[in-house]
């Protein structure tokens, strides 16, 4: 049987956290900053936590962790 393959693209956005739980970064982070807001600015700076039911597929798509 064949290795199982990281898909890069998850790679790059995801990661595991120790619990089993994975991290991803904000959306709207990073162009056209002038006209949000401070405190939007500050908000998308912070990770978050991928939601349970989105979670199964992004697993597939890291098999190594």
């Amino acid at each position: 049987m064949a290795k199982m393959k990281t898909r890069r693209s998850a790679a790059k956005r995801f990661w595991i956290l120790k619990g089993g739980k994975i991290r991803r970064a904000r959306a709207n982070a990073s162009p056209l900053l002038e006209h949000k807001s401070p405190a939007q600015c500050r908000r998308n700076r912070k990770t978050r936590i991928v939601h349970r039911a989105d979670a199964g597929r992004i697993r597939r798509q890291l098999p190594n962790g």
